[in-house]
């Protein structure tokens, strides 16, 4: 099973930052968008950013605009999300995941359905004093 592999995330206090990472080894990422989730146990998984296939558009949902920042390394085929400013209303297991057929920002708030072949395994964020 084709999996993305993820880094980062852990402990910080409110207003720290943490940067979160997605890659993988058994296809070349830069040529897919990713999109990025999170959740909280008992809650509805939450796409919170995405980055276009040719990074020319980025998306991010208002609970993380201006504070989240998606950028891609083509060298290294990562993608890494930029968690700033984070606020106790921020802890969840955040997720990557990626599909060939996956178009940000449209797959990510479009109302068509979206599926994802690839998901990474999850990386827990927890923000307290």
């Amino acid at each position: 099973q084709v999996q993305l592999d993820q880094a980062g995330g852990g402990l910080v206090q409110p207003g720290g930052s943490l940067r979160l990472s997605c890659s993988t080894f058994q296809f070349d990422l830069n040529y897919y968008a990713v999109a990025w989730f999170r959740q909280v146990p008992g809650k509805v998984r939450e796409g919170i950013s995405c980055i276009s296939r040719d990074d020319k558009s980025t998306f991010y949902t208002d609970s993380v605009k201006g504070r989240f920042n998606l950028s891609r390394d083509k060298g290294n085929k990562t993608i890494y999300l930029q968690m700033n400013s984070l606020k106790p209303e921020d802890p969840a297991v955040y997720y990557c995941a990626s599909d060939f057929f996956f178009r940000c920002p449209d797959g990510l708030i479009g109302s068509r359905e979206q599926t994802y072949d690839y998901w990474g395994q999850g990386t827990q964020v927890t923000v307290s004093s």
